[in-house]
């Protein structure tokens, strides 16, 4: 199996992915759910025990009357509701609405108007703390493979894996970008969580294949050429990258079918970022080793 000598058809593969969620970012952004942009919290009191009904109940009188839901938590005998900003008038219409379905078996506990859960400041420094953490990475990984013979280079692995890493984030966000601008499908905190997650996995992906390269680099004789090194080191990893994220896939496939509406597209942002990152390790971080040695090989000889 040529992995290595397809390459140009991987790198094309994820610019059709990228792309097209790029210019979807940058034209309509993304559409921010009320964790963003605040919105009203309502608690309701349940004189018997909370069923999933009721919590079907209460979030379609919101609905019926037009109010934009965010989230919707239950415990035992409480309904929590996240809702765009209501207003008094809207809220009394609400209440109006429970009545004939609950009579006098709830009472509605609080009612306050919030502001955004992520602010601005909270963005900024999850962004920064994902600069800070690519630092630390690429230092990470330029220290772990120092002893990678010559001329195959530590830094080199390490900037291979951070755009891995940039490309599952954009393949992301960029898809989600086009869900909320066609299908009206909103980020919240929870979006936040989903990135930072498959950040993390696709790093650790990466290192997989790399740390096999390494090996292999250092077992190999310097009559074997680098892009064959690399090409049996993806084949070598292949079955283990590709069930590690396969027993995933599964339990998120689960969680998709019977989790519920609440974390359904958390649920499918993780799946995005699981695939998004096998690909990237298997088809882009490791070829792009290649290129970069074949253009450092070429300048050398100018």
């Amino acid at each position: 199996m040529n992995i290595i000598d397809k390459r140009n058809w991987y790198f094309i593969i994820s610019l059709l992915v990228i792309i097209p969620g790029i210019i979807s970012f940058l034209l309509w952004g993304l559409d921010l759910g009320i964790d963003f942009t605040g919105g009203s919290e309502t608690t309701f009191v349940f004189q018997q025990s909370v069923t999933p009904k009721t919590v079907t109940q209460v979030e379609k009188t919101f609905t019926d009357n037009h109010i934009k839901v965010g989230t919707v938590q239950s415990s035992t005998n409480e309904v929590f509701i996240r809702t765009a900003p209501l207003t008094n008038k809207q809220n009394a219409a609400v209440n109006k609405s429970m009545l004939p379905l609950f009579g006098p078996t709830y009472r509605q506990e609080s009612f306050e108007t919030i502001g955004p859960v992520i602010g601005s400041e909270i963005t900024a420094n999850a962004v920064k703390a994902v600069i800070v953490a690519a630092i630390l990475i690429v230092l990470y990984i330029s220290w772990s493979f120092r002893k990678v013979p010559k001329p195959a280079s530590s830094f080199r692995f390490g900037i291979c894996a951070i755009i891995a890493l940039l490309h599952d984030a954009l393949v992301l966000i960029g898809l989600f970008s086009l869900l909320g601008h066609f299908f009206h499908v909103e980020v919240d905190s929870l979006f936040v969580t989903a990135v930072l997650t498959v950040i993390g996995f696709s790093v650790h992906d990466t290192i997989v294949v790399f740390d096999r390269i390494r090996e292999n680099l250092l077992k190999s004789g310097s009559g074997v050429a680098f892009e064959q090194i690399v090409n049996d080191s993806i084949v070598q990893t292949l079955s283990r990258s590709l069930n590690t994220s396969l027993t995933a896939i599964l339990v998120l496939l689960s969680l998709l079918l019977f989790g519920g509406e609440s974390i359904r597209w958390f649920v499918v942002a993780l799946l995005i970022g699981i695939i998004s990152g096998t690909y990237s390790s298997i088809f882009n971080a490791a070829p792009l080793l290649v290129v970069w040695q074949d253009w450092e090989r070429r300048r050398r000889k100018v």
